[in-house]
C-alpha cells in the first residue's frame, strides 16, 4: 500500500500571519516538558455538513503534549448519480480548553489524517484553519490529495515557534476548528470518495501543543 503524504511547511505561518501574533505579557520561555496536571477539553459545539451532532469527538493524549478530533461520518464524494452538493463537506468544531493554572498554550503543528478512493482525472483537497474567540479568523491552508488513490492519505502544517499564537494567558477563549473536504469528478467517469473519519482507528486530526508558564 502507498501512503500519500503531503507537507505544508509555510501554510501555518501564513496562518499565523493573519491573526493576533505574539507571546502573552510577560510569559516565560518554552517549556521543554508539558505541565503535569492534565488538560480537559469540552467540545461546545459543532456544526456543519461533515459532522452532525454526535457524530465528532475530541480526545486529549495522555502526556499533554496534543489533543485528537475524530470524526464518523466525515465524507465528501463525487461520480455518477452523486449530487453536486456532496462534493463538499465542512465542519466546524468550538471547543474550550481548560488550561493548568499558570499555564499557556499554542498549537504549533496539525496533522491531518483520512482516507481516498479517487479515480484518475478526480480532484480533491482538504482545508482548515482554526482561531481563538475574539482573535481574526485565520486563512484557510489547502492540501491537494492527487488522484488515482487508493489508501490514506496525510497532510501536516508545522508553524515555527516565533510565529505561533498564544492562548492569552488567564483567559477562557474557545477555540474554533474550521475543516472542509473537497472533491470533483473531473474527467474520471466513476466514484470517488474522500473522508476524514475514524474508520481504522488512525484516522483523525491531532493538533501538537506548545506550553509555556504565565506570570
Amino acid at each position: 500500500m502507498r501512503k500519500l503524504l503531503v507537507r505544508g511547511g509555510a501554510v501555518l505561518a501564513l496562518i499565523a500571519s493573519s491573526l493576533i501574533v505574539g507571546s502573552p505579557a510577560s510569559a516565560g520561555n518554552i517549556l521543554d516538558d508539558p505541565p503535569s496536571d492534565h488538560i480537559v477539553i469540552d467540545l461546545v459545539a459543532m456544526a456543519g455538513s461533515g459532522c452532525r451532532p454526535g457524530t465528532a469527538d475530541v480526545a486529549v493524549s495522555p502526556d499533554n503534549t496534543a489533543f485528537t478530533a475524530i470524526y464518523s461520518e466525515y465524507l465528501a464524494q463525487a461520480g455518477p448519480g452523486i449530487p453536486t452538493t456532496e462534493g463538499r463537506k465542512n465542519c466546524q468544531l468550538n471547543v474550550l480548553v481548560h488550561v493548568p493554572q499558570g499555564f499557556t498554550f499554542a498549537i504549533t503543528k496539525v496533522d491531518y489524517r483520512g482516507y481516498g478512493l479517487l479515480q484518475r482525472g478526480a480532484t480533491a483537497s482538504q482545508r482548515a484553519n482554526y482561531y481563538f474567540q475574539g482573535m481574526t479568523q485565520s486563512t484557510f491552508s489547502v492540501h491537494p490529495v492527487a488522484a488515482p488513490l487508493d489508501d490514506n492519505w496525510f497532510a501536516s502544517d508545522e508553524v515555527p515557534v516565533a510565529a505561533v499564537v498564544w492562548h492569552p494567558c488567564g483567559e477562557l477563549r474557545n477555540l474554533n476548528i474550521n475543516t472542509e473536504l473537497r472533491v470533483a469528478k473531473g474527467t474520471s467517469t466513476d466514484a470517488s470518495f474522500l473522508t476524514m473519519d475514524s474508520t481504522d482507528g488512525s484516522i483523525s486530526t491531532t493538533y501538537h501543543f506548545a506550553w509555556r508558564e504565565c506570570p
